[in-house]
């Protein structure tokens, strides 16, 4: 079961899940696409599309640095056209790309709403009708959101209703696209963590080190998504995967090896 060959399109993929998910794929030889903003290191956030491409490169894959803001319908088509160019088509779209901005309704600029909701919801649509009539071509289609699962509990709007919203427009790509494209054969999915992830965002929003010693690894996400991704497409879409229940489904059962400290209490993620 590999990825190898295959052309993967990963927005956000500099850093974080994107990145991990990228050099997952690029272990088993596959050909990544690197569609992220960052092009010089940023004091408060780790990697460039351009360090991402060398780790990916040394982790056995291929990979394309794009500098994209998917805000931008023309940065995405062109990003899209460098990578049907470079490497012959797309197999696999993955829609990392995600804004965040955990606050009240009072207390949330409009500039921060209308970030979430142009990068995430906006974002995740555009970017799946761009890279669709080249997924259509491909032998085994997937498209892969890291959203939530869609629960209208009032628990997970009331803290935080903007970022909910744009999460959640993510989510409802999954539910609409699934049932459109299922027909064509491109399987459309949600993966989302179980527990909080160690990530940029966690530092710098979510609690610094105390909250890092309470998550995962990327890498659990990752390997979630190449479990997902190896499958039918034609047999596996619509579903709102969480990383811990895929594994265990795979038969994963030590799952201390993604813990940033085995000895500290998990923190479960917003949303499950």
């Amino acid at each position: 079961m590999s990825l190898q060959g295959k052309t993967l399109f990963i927005t956000g993929a500099s850093r974080g899940i994107g990145l991990a998910i990228a050099l997952r794929a690029a272990s088993d030889g596959a050909n990544i696409v690197i569609a992220a903003k960052t092009t010089e290191p940023h004091p408060k956030l780790p990697g460039t599309i351009y360090s991402a491409a060398e780790e990916i490169e040394a982790a056995g894959g291929k990979a394309l640095a794009v500098a994209t803001d998917i805000r931008f319908e023309d940065q995405v088509e062109a990003a899209v056209q460098q990578a049907v160019e470079t490497f012959g088509g797309i197999d696999i779209l993955v829609n990392n790309a995600s804004a965040i901005f955990l606050s009240p309704t009072s207390h949330t600029p409009m500039k921060r709403f209308d970030l979430m909701h142009t990068v995430n919801t906006r974002g995740t649509f555009m970017v799946s009708q761009k890279c669709l009539p080249h997924l259509l071509e491909s032998s085994n289609p997937h498209i892969l959101n890291i959203a939530p699962p869609l629960n209208l509990d009032p628990q997970w709007f009331a803290p935080h209703v903007a970022y909910t919203m744009a999460k959640y427009g993510m989510s409802m790509c999954v539910l609409g696209m699934s049932a459109e494209f299922k027909e064509q054969g491109v399987a459309v999915n949600a993966l989302w963590p179980a527990t909080v992830i160690a990530t940029a965002a966690v530092m710098n929003l979510l609690g610094g080190d105390s909250t890092i010693r309470r998550s995962r690894k990327p890498e659990i996400v990752s390997d979630a998504a190449h479990v997902i991704l190896m499958r039918n497409s034609r047999e596996c879409t619509g579903n709102f995967f969480v990383d811990e229940e895929v594994l265990k489904e795979a038969g994963v059962n030590d799952f201390d090896l993604y813990a940033m400290d085995p000895e500290a209490e998990l923190m479960r993620d917003i949303f499950t």
